[in-house]
């Protein structure tokens, strides 16, 4: 096994001059334009970061994967790498036509011949893949409410590596790691994987791996898609080179992973064990809770802290990979130094000290001390660029409610008072205003409504990004659409979802503008409440209810929310 770590491996792309004559050639093929997840997939695809995957799953193995981990040739896969489309699209094609698949700018990155297209039982992927067919999971969300119904299957022809214009000497495919490695005489490497900044802690146990495993060490930090909320790539990246200079360099090295985490736990460990020998290591590292995507709709983890340890177990044999348990480090102030938490044998003695990332988090929003002994001045200091304190960080409030439940009303007097305090530009985006100057060609359809709010959700996002406040007020019925509007916005700055929870009885009696008499009328179709439906929120940051309580007092409310959640500073 340690010599054939190092040879190169198969990869999906044909040579230079047959690259250009097919660049040609498929100008013509119908062409798909790839999300930012399947360009992820289709780079790992062709550069052998995937092998022994030569394109996209057929249904065949991708119902040998969902079941029980195996290719229809007895492989070991944990993971559906499939081509997801719309319905419209698939319909358009023959079974062996050949396809092109672009970047989101038109690029042509490979073909592929369409083998297989199906709908898949995207429940029962959920179920088996992830453990459970619930959408708090980042990944199942995705799956029913972002990926294609259809899925097509085949083998890729590459042409050319998706373009990255960020930290290209970082990069590396399986092979150039590869031949690194054998340059370098490293017969044995351990990897780390990693979607988070890298604190002191995190640098005690690579260093104790390493040294357990008698090994190298590559940090092998992913940059493709990560969990919705995670701090950005950029920002990690120049995190990592900040503490590469900690590690001896003869023994060290850092390198990029473009993949699409599917934050799917024990299958995933398993898959980043099978990517990673692709990638010439011979030894993983897995930590507790290896790539858990938090909390299920019930607030309970989705998976047991040591399930993806057990199950990389059970197959290390057959991956050719050795784990490298991850133990959990804390600090004992005592002796100043990293200890793991399950080795200190005086623990009723010593003081015991741990930062979760929860309260780091809060730590960076509030701008409180973060310790030495917990991370390296050089890491905080960039965190902090990007993380000014909360108050001084844009943020978006978003009013939903039925028409004319004083969302609008409430939505003015917050925006009035918060320009009365002053310190960031304040933006008003009320449904009436959206539809005028962005939606004017939108019709009230759910498909034309879903588009509004994204729009809404879009502005939104930019001027909480650029430290602005936005103070949106559409009727927003949807609760998915609601979710995705989160999500964007929860990117670059807090989102404060206020349900303006005036009943549907109170809104028909103010009928302010007369639009409930239309619609009882039949005169307008589709109208919220009354032929169309409204999702209660769940549990947004904020509910007022307006009835008998006037509106200062309401504006008030969410004025005093903001504060105790330290977006506005106290006066």
């Amino acid at each position: 096994m340690a010599t054939n770590n190092l040879a190169p491996i198969p990869e999906l792309f044909v040579s230079y001059e047959s690259a250009q004559k097919l660049k040609v050639e498929a100008a013509d093929l119908t062409s798909w334009d790839l999300s930012p997840r399947q360009i992820c997939d289709l780079e790992l695809l062709m550069n052998g970061g995937f092998n022994p995957l030569k394109g996209f799953l057929s249904e065949e193995d991708y119902d040998g994967v969902v079941e029980n981990m195996r290719l229809a040739d007895g492989s070991l896969w944990p993971m559906p790498i499939t081509l997801d489309v719309s319905e419209k699209f698939a319909d358009s094609l023959e079974i062996g036509q050949d396809i092109a698949l672009r970047d989101q700018e038109g690029v042509i990155l490979a073909t592929m011949t369409v083998t297989d297209r199906w709908e898949p039982n995207k429940a029962r992927e959920a179920e088996k893949v992830f453990g459970a067919d619930d959408q708090a999971h980042p990944a199942v969300n995705y799956l029913h409410n972002t990926a294609g119904k259809i899925y097509l299957g085949g083998p890729v022809t590459g042409i050319q590596q998706p373009v990255h214009y960020d930290f290209r000497a970082r990069r590396d495919t399986p092979n150039e790691l590869r031949a690194y490695f054998r340059k370098l005489g490293w017969r044995k490497v351990v990897a780390f994987q990693t979607r988070n900044p890298l604190h002191r802690a995190h640098q005690e146990l690579t260093f104790r791996a390493a040294r357990e495993a008698q090994a190298n060490l590559l940090i092998h930090p992913v940059v493709g898609m990560t969990k919705p909320g995670d701090v950005d790539h950029f920002t990690r990246v120049r995190c990592y080179e900040a503490v590469l200079d900690k590690y001896p360099g003869s023994t060290t090295t850092m390198s990029l992973l473009p993949l699409a985490m599917r934050m799917a736990g024990p299958r995933e460990a398993v898959w980043h064990g099978l990517i990673r020998k692709n990638y010439g290591c011979t030894h993983f590292i897995v930590g507790r809770d290896h790539a858990g995507p938090g909390n299920n709709s019930k607030g309970e983890d989705f998976y047991g802290p040591y399930d993806a340890q057990d199950l990389f177990r059970q197959h290390q044999e057959e991956m050719g990979i050795e784990m490298v348990d991850f133990k959990h480090m804390v600090y004992v102030q005592e002796r100043a130094q990293y200890e793991p938490n399950d080795e200190i044998a005086d623990k009723d003695d010593v003081t015991i000290l741990n930062i979760s990332g929860t309260e780091l988090r809060r730590r960076l929003a509030e701008g409180l001390e973060i310790p030495e002994w917990f991370s390296f001045p050089e890491v905080v200091a960039e965190l902090r660029k990007t993380r000014p304190p909360r108050s001084k960080q844009g943020f978006t409030v978003f009013f939903t409610g039925f028409s004319g439940s004083g969302k609008s009303t409430i939505a003015n007097a917050v925006m009035v008072k918060l320009m009365e305090m002053g310190g960031r530009p304040v933006t008003l985006l009320d449904g009436d205003i959206v539809r005028k100057n962005l939606s004017s060609e939108l019709g009230f359809s759910k498909e034309h409504r879903d588009l509004n709010i994204r729009r809404i959700g879009y502005v939104a996002s930019e001027i909480t990004k650029n430290g602005g406040i936005a103070i949106c007020a559409p009727i927003a019925p949807y609760a998915t659409t609601r979710r995705a509007v989160r999500e964007d916005i929860e990117a670059f700055g807090a989102f404060i979802e206020v349900h303006v929870a005036t009943s549907i009885e109170e809104c028909e009696k103010r009928d302010r503008k007369g639009l409930y008499k239309l619609a009882r009328e039949g005169k307008i179709k589709e109208f919220t409440g009354i032929s169309d439906p409204y999702d209660v929120p769940e549990n947004p940051e904020l509910r007022v209810e307006t009835e008998g309580t006037d509106v200062d007092n309401c504006a008030h409310q969410v004025i005093l929310k903001l504060e105790s959640m330290g977006l506005i500073a106290a006066h």
